[in-house]
């Protein structure tokens, strides 16, 4: 595919409020600071249609941008956030999860992990209620030019080891890189290969 146009379109404080137009949405879910709205700008093509901030929990809505005019990719709130009061945390966590229960054009959730660190508790919450709410999930290995190859493969082994506990297979698997621009191409394949055919 050629040259994609991503556009803004709204941003929703309630899941009541996100379009209704039908279209299909992939949403892009993770811990606070794990490099989404930087994820969401590589896909754009380095346009910056996401807000990035170095101070987590700067994304408080549910965003909405429009490929091609054809599929959303949704921008939720970053999870487990500590520096946010527990009833804004729980707030954000009710939008979210509102969201992925509600939305019945939703394709897939990608859950987007820091390759750096362990698995992370709410990481491990968030698949395992996605595979119990029957949701299509990937997940997308952030900061990948952070490691050196070797220390980047342990890593990933580790995570893969630990979520192979709870999962007989594992859903795909994405790497990325926001400031090498590593792994956009894998990423629009794959959403594209899953985008329904029009009648």
């Amino acid at each position: 595919m050629g040259k994609r146009t991503v556009e803004f379109i709204a941003s929703s404080a309630k899941v009541s409020q996100c379009p209704t137009t039908g279209l299909p949405e992939y949403a892009f879910i993770g811990r606070s600071n794990v490099g989404k709205s930087s994820l969401l700008n590589l896909l754009a093509g380095g346009k910056g249609p996401a807000k990035t901030s170095s101070t987590p929990g700067k994304t408080r809505l549910i965003n909405h941008f429009l490929v091609d005019n054809h599929f959303y990719l949704v921008d939720l709130p970053g999870y487990g956030f500590a520096k946010v009061s527990k009833s804004l945390r729980r707030d954000f966590d009710q939008l979210i999860h509102g969201y992925l229960a509600k939305t019945q054009t939703l394709l897939a959730a990608l859950v987007l992990i820091d390759c750096r660190l362990p698995l992370q508790k709410l990481d491990r919450e968030m698949l395992l209620w996605l595979a119990k709410s029957t949701i299509p999930c990937a997940i997308v290995y952030t900061k990948i030019d952070k490691l050196s190859k070797l220390q980047g493969q342990r890593q990933i082994q580790s995570i893969q080891s630990e979520l192979k506990k709870d999962w007989a297979e594992l859903p795909p698997e994405f790497m990325t890189s926001s400031l090498k621009k590593t792994g956009q191409d894998a990423l629009w394949e794959w959403m594209e290969t899953h985008i329904p055919k029009s009648s």
